[in-house]
């Protein structure tokens, strides 16, 4: 702009390019003008209207036809009032009529930054539209409303003619236009801003540029956000129910608040319904979802079917009280232990329930929790499942170092109780003092000293099948001490065109005679030797058994970083002076004086290549006990995936660490920008040789599942077949094929 001053009346100062910022009456907002900001000779009114909007304005030319009494701006007109931008070529006003006129690639913003574009519109005087032509409405959240005409009413409302609206975008990424997936025509089309909502009169839905399906009383919100209505309905095809066919209807009860229904209907099975409610409130957000039935019941047990309710709920939530306290619940129950298989609701053979409440303070931790499980497998037995309510957790780290290292402080007690087994109650009391110096040669040096006392009671002991899991009935004392010393030295430099880093690890750990057999084993049950816990003060999972005697753990850590590439690997072994036979068997890798070998390796290629194996060598023969591979290629869109684990530790006698085999095997192929085919597939290889209670033969697929599917931005659908192997009272071996369709940017699917 040239600072050059242009005369103009006295209710306005403007440059050229003409840019003026003017106060004027509400009545005249359309281009920013007063009656008399035009004609500069006449005398200003003697009365102004008490209610003004101010107007910036900018443009290239400004005419004044005193014939017609109109005035013109044009070349890049720009109108600025309120948070809302109006840009088009020209723009007139008609002092005698009163008209304002846009035209030329007209763009409109209103404060919410929905955007509307056409070709020539007229204006109120709020600089809204009025009639159009050829016009585009982009809204903010990524709709769009195209029509031939368009009329504005006094209430705001917008009626299009001619009309279509889609979520997709209309560009690609590079900037090229693309033809969106999914749209609705509709013969009229009612947009009401005041009320965010779009309504559609003779509508239906085209995919791909083809008429499916009427959609009539459709209307759906501006932004994209949900709206009370029908859903899309489901179809499936399975074994056990045949033909299923879904329907769901959504209710938006509130901002925060919303509940959905969905009735099934079967062919081979009675209907089910299912209801929804999800809530968000100033502390918290929670959910609940129940399924009800009234259908046959064959029990695992039995051949015979017979008439029941069935059902399951469940729900969880999260509450934040303030900066330190919350609320954390799931709970999960099912009415029968094959109905989520039946119905295909989830796989889950074990449905846990849980509740948490917690304080997390700078220094300082509680907890106050408990769970609960209903176990879903055909074998075991309900009544020796453990209910562990309360579980009280406290700890406090001091805030002044003590001799120079961190002390911490715990307290925690357990209950655990069954309908049919062995109940236990624990509580302990703990101190932990930890030190990590670097010395002038780079060690890293790190001194723990811990000690505890617990106190137990328990009964019914006898009905633990495990003897060495019993411990004494009755009250129960130990007292447990622990010292370690670790010592890491890492050493860097160049090699093969990168850098590694080798980091050799000692680490002796003392702990004088602990009575581990008087008490119960409630939560350290699975204890194996791996590379994740060779290094550990204790390497059974729970509290209730420790390590005793004397130990030295030593292995290394490896490194190499070069460009893209990144390899890792550790191996280590642990040495102690005396058998712990009692509570380590054989098999577990660390019931002799030395260990068996443990490590574990990881290969990276950038983000395209991953690989992870994991072993344990047998000490004595090197013959592999533990054997888990784990790899990926391929992009997030193509990918392959295997996973593969054996586990030959040869221990009969504990139940929790039984031997198995499994191969897991997924897959996607992406095609053609939006496309794919995806399929998985999980397989026990264990026999009778590994387990003696298995029924495989050591080939024996569990699932499988195959797919094509499509994907962009704003539609997918798909077709997948799945392959259940497992039979179980009435959910059977099955054949399961699933069409689903899904509409984005739209409010449901």
């Amino acid at each position: 702009m040239l600072p050059d001053a242009l005369p103009m009346p006295q209710a306005s100062s403007c440059r050229w390019r003409y840019s003026c910022y003017v106060a004027i009456p509400a009545l005249l907002l359309g281009l920013g003008l007063s009656t008399d900001a035009l004609a500069q000779e006449e005398s200003p009114p003697a009365q102004q209207p008490q209610k003004q909007r101010e107007v910036a304005f900018e443009a290239n030319q400004l005419d004044y036809d005193s014939r017609a009494d109109t005035l013109t701006a044009s070349g890049n007109v720009i109108l600025r009032s309120e948070g809302q931008t109006l840009e088009a070529q020209n723009v007139t006003w008609n002092r005698a009529t009163g008209q304002i006129t846009a035209t030329g690639n007209i763009r409109l913003q209103d404060a919410d930054g929905n955007q509307l574009y056409t070709d020539s519109m007229e204006l109120t005087d709020e600089l809204k539209a009025g009639a159009m032509q050829n016009m585009l409405l982009a809204f903010a959240e990524g709709g769009r409303l195209a029509a031939r005409e368009g009329q504005r009413d006094e209430a705001g409302r917008i009626t299009l003619k001619d009309a279509a609206y889609s979520g997709c975008a209309v560009t690609k990424p590079d900037g090229c236009e693309r033809k969106p997936s999914w749209r609705i025509v509709a013969n009229r089309v009612v947009y009401d801003p005041q009320a965010n909502s779009i309504r559609f009169y003779g509508a239906r839905l085209e995919v791909f540029g083809l008429a499916l399906v009427p959609l009539p009383g459709l209307a759906i919100n501006a932004d994209g956000s949900a709206r009370s209505g029908l859903m899309i309905p489901g179809i499936t095809i399975s074994g056990n129910n045949g033909l299923e066919l879904s329907a769901s209807y959504y209710w938006r009860l509130a901002p925060n608040h919303d509940a959905e229904a969905t009735v099934y209907a079967f062919t081979e099975a009675a209907p089910m319904v299912r209801l929804r409610y999800r809530g968000l409130v100033d502390k918290g957000a929670y959910q609940v979802t129940g399924y009800l039935t009234r259908s046959e019941r064959i029990p695992i047990s039995g051949t015979e079917p017979n008439m029941a309710w069935r059902g399951y709920l469940e729900g969880n939530g999260r509450f934040q009280f303030d900066k330190n306290w919350s609320l954390t619940f799931s709970g999960r129950v099912a009415s029968d232990r094959t109905f989520l298989r039946r119905y295909d609701i989830n796989r889950d053979d074990r449905l846990r329930s849980t509740i948490d409440l917690e304080r997390i303070g700078d220094n300082t931790y509680f907890s106050l929790s408990g769970w609960a499980t209903q176990t879903l497998r055909a074998s075991e037995d309900q009544g020796l499942v453990p209910i562990a309510l309360p579980i009280l957790d406290y700890r406090h780290r001091l805030a002044d170092p003590v001799l120079g290292g961190k002390v911490e402080f715990q307290v925690n007690s357990l209950a655990i109780s069954r309908t049919s087994g062995q109940d236990t109650q624990r509580a302990f009391a703990q101190a932990r003092w930890d030190l990590t110096r670097i010395t002038g040669m780079g060690q890293v040096v790190s001194l723990t000293a811990l000690a505890r006392g617990d106190l137990y009671h328990s009964s019914n002991n006898d009905l633990t099948a495990t003897a060495i899991y019993r411990g004494m009935p009755g009250w129960q004392t130990r007292g447990i001490a622990i010292g370690a010393v670790d010592v890491k030295w890492p050493f860097i430099g160049s090699a093969f065109g990168g850098t590694q880093v080798l980091t050799p690890r000692v680490q002796l750990v003392v702990s004088p005679k602990i009575s581990n057999l008087d008490v119960p084993n409630e939560d350290a049950r699975a204890v194996d030797l791996e590379d994740s816990n060779l290094f550990a003060l204790n390497r059974f999972p729970g509290y209730d058994r420790m390590e005793d005697g004397v130990r030295l753990n030593y292995g290394f850590d490896w490194q190499l970083d070069r460009p893209g590439w990144r390899i890792k690997t550790t191996i280590g072994q642990s040495y102690r002076l005396s058998q712990e036979q009692d509570i380590l068997p054989n098999g577990t890798g660390l019931s002799g004086h030395f260990s068996d070998f443990v490590g574990r390796t990881e290969i990276r290629f950038r983000d395209f290549v991953t690989l992870t194996h994991r072993f344990r060598l047998d000490k004595n023969n090197l013959a592999i006990r533990r054997n888990e591979v784990g790899a990926a290629v391929g992009s997030r869109k193509t990918y392959a995936e295997i996973s593969y684990l054996r586990l030959n530790r040869n221990i009969d006698e504990v139940e929790d660490l039984q031997d198995r085999e499994e191969l897991r095997l997924a897959g996607r192929v992406a095609f053609a920008n939006y496309w794919s085919i995806f399929g998985s597939g999980v397989v026990n290889l264990t026999d009778r040789k590994e387990d003696p209670t298995a029924q495989s033969d050591g080939f024996e697929p569990l699932r499988t599942r195959l797919g094509v599917a499509y994907q962009d931005d704003c539609l997918e659908f798909g077709f997948t077949w799945r392959h259940d192997y497992a039979n179980s009272g009435d959910a059977k071996a099955d054949n399961r094929f699933q069409v689903y369709f899904a509409l984005r940017n739209i409010g449901f699917r």
